[in-house]
């Protein structure tokens, strides 16, 4: 009898039961019992830490928030959807002011040149953020594909300001990702970042090298 046999036979003899599977203890990584405010507090403090931007706003006029961003960054060419409210209410707002809205709802090898060479910004909504990471969700569609967060210089992302949870195991669980979710959820830490084997940092070699986020807010919540 192989070694292989032996094991494998002392387990069928076992005379106290199957082996049964631990139970699982997620306590570790969920329940901080952070309060709206602490979590909001710490997602700005480490997004920022890494070169994100954070921009707070009133949910009834974020985009004057958004045209002051535009006009500071010299954005004269915005990508963004048309299906969701935050490119539809974006695309109304920017109608008279002198940025080109390009459409993304399109086959990627029709205008793939000039998605790299010539969008200056990619505008997108989230799904919400997370505190322990100070990082964003996002869940793309045709309507927002992945690529105007990865491609342009510059990703505008707008994130409700209630939609933080503590930590990652928080979304997954909250959001019901096990029963469905799309081919590639993106989380987005910072901007795109790398460094030389000389750990010389450089920005937006891979994606984006600026992020700003837009923190959208009730009025009883500023």
């Amino acid at each position: 009898m192989s070694a292989r046999d032996a094991i494998l036979k002392r387990l069928r003899d076992r005379t106290d039961g199957p082996l049964a599977a631990p139970e699982c203890d997620f306590a570790v990584v969920t329940d901080r019992g952070w309060s709206a405010q602490e979590r909001l507090e710490r997602f700005e403090r480490l997004i920022t830490s890494v070169h994100g931007e954070v921009v707070h706003c009133h949910e009834n006029d974020w985009t004057s928030a958004l045209i002051e961003v535009l006009a500071s960054k010299g954005i004269k060419r915005l990508a963004l959807g048309r299906e969701h409210p935050v490119a539809a209410e974006a695309r109304s707002a920017l109608a008279e002011h002198g940025v080109a809205l390009v459409d993304v709802d399109r086959d990627i090898e029709q205008w793939r040149r000039e998605q790299f060479d010539d969008v200056d910004a990619g505008l997108t909504s989230t799904r919400g953020g997370i505190a322990e990471t100070g990082s964003l969700w996002l869940w793309p569609t045709p309507d927002e594909p992945r690529l105007i967060s990865l491609v342009p210089p510059i990703h505008i992302a707008v994130l409700e300001g209630s939609g933080l949870e503590d930590t990652f195991f928080d979304v997954v669980e909250r959001h019901g990702w096990a029963a469905g979710m799309p081919t590639n959820a993106l989380l987005i830490s910072g901007p795109s970042k790398t460094a030389d084997i000389e750990q010389t940092l450089a920005y937006g070699v891979h994606g984006p090298r600026e992020l700003v986020v837009l923190v959208r807010h009730t009025k009883e919540a500023i």
